[in-house]
């Protein structure tokens, strides 16, 4: 990873792991916790820069004018889309048509889940990057040597729904939640297709989304004794085409931009968005996929829902051929094409690294 994209680096002067695994909710609720065990604990990289952006840079999409707005209001929307996946590769979309209260309901559930005894949570714990349900801490203990302030859930929910069987009501919720968030989602990406010029049902088909992975991703970030040391999760980009995030009020997302980390705050009962690899892969990298990290505090615990939306497993993606012709001649292709389930293994087996999953597809140009 670049030096300006970095962010913290693990500490070479401390064991890699810890002798036990445990999850951070236990460890961050240990009676008289005033320091973090030293295999989750950073060192700050003196390069790194962080700003609050202006209010009102961030770009925010009116979902509303995108599915329902005059034709003049639609085409503006789907230009300011086009123009947030290509300057951003993230924003705000307000006005979804998705309830207040069920944003509020998943987030309990979830809180539920994290709540659970440990040895219930277990039962849930998967082994396998494919598994269609997993819980656990940190990101890939088998190959990081330093360990992430955060405990997960991560449940496939698309084309086939799962759910843990724990707390009672999660699974009704999580799916009405997931339901209406993949229509969000392919209404945003309907609108990304056509501001690329391509027709509107074109990533649609091209990627088969009806049968497309859609994964569920919930994040717990304990308040942490020493959060100038620790890391929620480390900067990186996502897999598949979009991910909307929602989060409990608690800051600590941030996003790269123009070579500074922004940190990032939602507007009520909005949800977050950034374009993923797969869209940089498609788009031949007119939109970028976007760095993104999570921080903690000191204060209060964070929990972020995350929902991927992917391709089909067996997608082949590679650049639109549509995007490689040009009124200059043809364009070269900028990345190989891969199998979606074979990008989504190779991503998640190994370290959690910026964009290093995506240059391995990668082609230099000539």
């Amino acid at each position: 990873m670049a030096a300006e994209t970095a962010s913290l680096l693990p500490s070479q002067a401390f064991p890699s792991q810890p002798t036990k695994i445990t999850s951070i909710k236990t460890l961050a609720e240990s009676p008289g916790l005033t320091s973090i065990p030293a295999a989750y604990t950073f060192t700050p990289d003196l390069h790194d820069q962080v700003t609050c952006v202006p209010e009102g840079s961030i770009p925010v999409i009116d979902y509303s004018l995108l599915i329902s707005g005059t034709p003049d209001q639609r085409s503006k929307t789907v230009h300011e889309l086009g123009r947030a996946c290509q300057d951003w590769g993230f924003f705000t979309v307000i006005n979804h048509g998705v309830p207040e209260n069920l944003l509020s309901s998943i987030l309990d559930g979830c809180k539920g889940f994290f709540d659970l005894p440990e040895e219930e949570k277990q039962e849930f714990k998967g082994n396998h990057v494919l598994d269609p349900i997993r819980s656990g801490t940190s990101c890939n203990v088998s190959v990081e040597k330093a360990f992430y302030w955060r405990d997960f859930l991560k449940v496939f929910v698309h084309p086939e729904f799962y759910s843990p069987t724990k707390p009672a009501g999660l699974s009704e919720i999580s799916l009405e939640y997931s339901q209406r968030v993949r229509e969000v989602a392919r209404g945003l990406l309907k609108g990304i297709s056509e501001s690329l010029g391509l027709e509107g049902s074109y990533i649609d088909k091209a990627l088969n989304l009806e049968q497309g992975k859609q994964i569920f991703i919930a994040n717990l970030y304990p308040a942490c004794p020493q959060p100038e040391l620790a890391m929620g999760l480390p900067p990186h980009s996502d897999h598949g085409l979009l991910t909307l995030l929602i989060q409990n009020g608690i800051g600590g997302l941030q996003i790269h931009h123009e070579g500074k980390w922004v940190n990032v705050g939602a507007l009520p009962n909005s949800f977050l968005v950034n374009t993923g690899d797969h869209l940089e892969i498609l788009s031949n990298g007119r939109y970028k996929s976007v760095l993104h990290r999570a921080m903690v505090n000191n204060k209060a615990t964070r929990i972020s829902i995350a929902m991927v939306h992917g391709p089909s497993l067996d997608s082949v993606v590679s650049p639109a051929p549509e995007l490689l012709v040009s009124c200059k001649g043809n364009e070269p292709a900028a990345y190989a094409g891969m199998k979606y389930k074979d990008y989504l293994e190779l991503q998640q087996s190994n370290k959690l690294v910026g964009k290093s999953c995506l240059d391995r597809v990668r082609i230099p140009a000539v």
